[in-house]
């Protein structure tokens, strides 16, 4: 079995992106988290605090997400290394792993897009409750 050089390399767009899309969620989380802890500074309402810990999960994994898709794009560099300096054995295994650690990457950011969908059922609950009294 052979690999060539360009067969790690196209991963790089796709883990970028995947990055991009990870850092973003981040971001918003983030914000989302610092406004509820100034709301649950001012109210001390018991369901700003479970909100807070929910998302606090999410941005755990999250980081998981992002250390996977790092660990990916490295183990895929370091295979075009080793593809360039004709160690094709190892650099097989290593694009394997780098593929392997994509694979967990997305596996977590459906685990992490399921429990935002849950969250979002439940904070929306109320609604189709009083949707049904009219």
């Amino acid at each position: 079995m052979t690999l060539s050089i360009e067969t790690p390399a196209l991963l790089f767009s796709a883990t970028s992106l995947i990055l991009l899309a990870y850092t973003n969620r981040f971001l918003t989380i983030a914000q989302i988290i610092r406004s509820l802890k100034k709301n649950y500074q001012e109210d001390h309402n018991k369901s700003i605090l479970l909100e807070i810990k929910n998302l606090n999960k999410r941005l755990t994994l999250i980081r998981f997400m992002q250390l996977m898709g790092v660990l990916c794009l490295f183990l895929s560099v370091f295979a075009m290394l080793l593809l360039f300096i004709d160690m094709q054995s190892i650099a097989i295994y290593l694009f394997g792993l780098s593929m392997l650690c994509l694979l967990i990457s997305l596996g977590i950011s459906f685990w992490e897009i399921s429990i935002s969908v849950n969250a979002l059922r439940v904070h929306l609950s109320d609604l189709e409750e009083f949707s049904k009294k009219d």
